[in-house]
């Protein structure tokens, strides 16, 4: 654990991770004071397109975690910068929520429903069968079909539940074209958030409880690896993966030393 708690930058998935919801997970706020206290370098790094950092900022807040609006990165603002690189006066039919549609904005992106050069899907509330419709005719009209991460399901308060990996299939089997992927497990994400923290690989850590996104990530960037066990993944899950991560804790408040970890003071 001491190996853990030396590194310089932690990057740190949301869902599951740090809250469920509209729940903070238990160890949650004594972590972050614990990385704040301990002046490290810290990111919260999330697939979740659906939501901006600001209204992020705002989600911990509510629920009694207070943290600077530029700790976050989103697989929705990663997903902009990728399509700004690629197209310039790029435009895209999106299905999703505030959080991708900003960033997609901020990035000179503007929406087109008609002969988009992107489609581009994100987690959404709003699912429905027209909207899947008129996104498979753009595909086949030749719009490129762009997923902002490739989750399969999410945590919730309720439980597992869809994201956009499974949201997407549909349109990919209707056209018989695959979409590319800029969240977790993509280096592209990766490479940015260490870029934020500005530190080296080898001197940071990965926590997420997700092993086909957070510690493939991890593992294939050079970092550290931590599992934690408050998401999606159980023990049993870990076996069906040809590697695993370094550490496997319940949850992230255990990386926060106790007590007791320390030595008493020699009389």
């Amino acid at each position: 654990m001491e190996k853990i708690r030396s590194k310089k930058g932690f990057i740190c998935d949301m869902d599951g991770v740090i809250y469920h919801g509209n729940k903070i997970l238990p160890g949650v706020v004594e972590f972050v004071e614990w990385l704040i206290k301990e002046n490290k370098e810290f990111l919260f790094l999330t697939n979740n397109s659906g939501k901006t950092p600001k209204e992020l900022k705002n989600k911990l807040a509510s629920m009694g975690l207070n943290v600077d609006e530029n700790r976050f990165y989103t697989s929705a603002l990663a997903t902009a910068s990728f399509i700004s690189s690629q197209t310039k006066n790029a435009t895209a039919y999106v299905i999703g929520e505030s959080g991708l549609y900003n960033a997609l904005y901020d990035k000179g992106i503007t929406m087109n429903s008609t002969n988009p050069d992107y489609v581009v899907m994100g987690e959404v509330s709003n699912y429905n069968y027209e909207t899947i419709c008129h996104a498979v005719k753009l595909v086949r009209n030749g719009a490129k079909l762009i997923g902002t991460n490739s989750d399969l399901t999410g945590p919730s308060e309720d439980g597992i539940i869809p994201a956009c990996r499974a949201l997407i299939s549909p349109i990919e089997m209707a056209t018989g074209k695959k979409a590319y992927f800029v969240g977790k497990p993509n280096p592209l994400m990766m490479r940015k958030g260490l870029d934020i923290l500005g530190v080296h690989s080898k001197d940071a850590v990965i926590i997420g409880d997700r092993m086909d996104t957070d510690i493939i990530s991890g593992i294939e960037s050079g970092l550290d690896t931590v599992l934690v066990m408050s998401g999606v993944t159980t023990k049993n899950d870990i076996e069906l993966f040809p590697y695993r991560p370094r550490i496997i804790l319940d949850g992230v408040g255990d990386i926060v030393p106790r007590s007791q970890d320390t030595p008493s003071p020699k009389k």
